[in-house]
């Protein structure tokens, strides 16, 4: 990839995050001579380097070396050394809206419910070798061990009752299932899909209908919009954003104050 962008002119420093928080602090520490700050790593890393540079945003590009990289994905990266290093090097870096979690920035999805009980049960180290493997594992151990939540969820200002949520900035989650065909990143706004069926028998449907891409139009299944999101009813049940632990509830999730400029390919 440096030689792929070498190529093109570019100069590339590279600075390694060796710990939890080092990718945040380099992002806003960066000096304002680099063009770009490219994100190497999943939606984590990518949500990281985002926080480091929340406060004063400037140009982001994504390197995709995640399990899912959902938000490549979404904006349609290419894979292969040289069609990315076209990407960071030429590509124009266009207006994303992530959400807040507790005053930090997610990109592509928060939630609680079955799927943060996943996220939460994933082992690191499988993860770190096995990949999606590690989620697949989590989800059946999750789905042995049943826990029914019971969630309040206002949605600017509507309640809603649900076993599980999911707000999402764009159309993917986990991935490239598509659970909420009409949102865009470009919008501020969020999406906010519940699943209002209970019991094991309703999550089973409901990871078969998203695998199939059939998610929204499922029986239990609504979708509204809003800016500004509030969980609450199953104290202490985790909050995954962006494919990590980042809270427990209750919790408030709202649309971020400004757009981050992400390096994108043209629009499709």
């Amino acid at each position: 990839m440096v030689a792929a962008l070498g190529g093109r002119g570019c100069a590339v420093e590279i600075r390694e995050a060796a710990r939890a928080g080092d990718a945040e602090r380099l992002a806003r520490d960066a000096e304002p001579e680099f063009d770009v700050i490219v994100a190497a790593g999943g939606d984590g890393t990518v949500a990281a380097v985002v926080n480091g540079i929340a406060d004063a945003p400037r140009p982001v590009a994504i390197l995709p070396l995640g399990t899912a990289n959902v938000l490549a994905a979404e904006i349609g990266l290419p894979r292969g050394a040289d069609a990315l290093a076209g990407i960071i090097a030429e590509a124009a870096a266009r207006p994303m809206w992530p959400g807040l979690i507790g005053g930090r920035v997610f990109l592509t999805s928060a939630g609680s419910g079955f799927d943060a009980d996943v996220v939460a049960a994933v082992d690191a180290g499988l993860k770190r070798y096995g990949g999606k493997l590690a989620f697949v594992w989590a989800a059946l151990t999750c789905l042995f061990r049943y826990r029914e939540r019971r969630l309040s969820i206002i949605a600017d200002g509507v309640e809603h009752r649900a076993s599980g949520v999911i707000a999402t900035t764009g159309p993917l989650y986990a991935g490239r299932f598509a659970i909420a065909p009409a949102a865009r990143l470009d919008e501020p706004l969020l999406h906010v899909v519940l699943l209002q069926a209970r019991g094991r028998a309703a999550v089973l449907r409901h990871y078969a209908a998203m695998l199939l891409d059939r998610l929204p139009s499922a029986a239990g299944v609504t979708i509204r919009t809003a800016r500004v999101v509030t969980i609450a009813g199953a104290e202490g049940a985790p909050v995954q954003a962006d494919g990590d632990i980042a809270a427990r509830l209750p919790i408030r999730l709202e649309i971020a104050e400004r757009p981050i400029p992400l390096v994108q390919p043209a629009q499709r």
